[in-house]
């Protein structure tokens, strides 16, 4: 076996000196958002089957899913679900072989953060007015 120095070079690059791109921390709020919406789907399924199981297992479902910490998670839900809908439209754009360039693609990345903002912020106030 050949004798390799391996002291004077770093194995893999470190935190302090990567710097993330875009379109990795898209991507990992990608799958972050899609866990998250797992979770609200649970909660969902628990108001549910508290629905179908009676008044008092509804009543103290309906307790927790309309508590302010409810509210929050569906709320903050609306914004994952609005951010997974255009990361998989992004993700169709990619698999046709289009926008595949670091320019293009960090343009589609901003296009996802921004307007799962916008499409949020639009939601509330229609959900708030309905």
């Amino acid at each position: 076996m050949a004798d390799v120095n391996r002291g004077n070079r770093p194995l893999s690059p470190h935190l302090q000196v990567y710097r993330p791109q875009l379109t990795s921390i898209t991507s990992i709020l990608t799958r972050i958002t899609g866990n998250a919406l797992l979770l609200s789907m649970l909660m969902i399924v628990c108001w549910l089957i508290g629905a179908a199981s009676g008044p008092d297992a509804f009543a103290a479902v309906d307790g927790i899913v309309t508590s302010w910490l409810g509210i929050l998670i569906f709320a903050l839900s609306i914004w994952a679900l609005w951010y997974h809908f255009l990361a998989g439209i992004r993700h169709l754009i990619w698999d046709s072989g289009v926008g595949l360039d670091v320019p293009t693609a960090e343009k589609l990345g901003w296009a996802c953060v921004i307007g799962s903002g916008v499409l949020w912020v639009v939601t509330l106030i229609a959900l708030a007015l309905f």
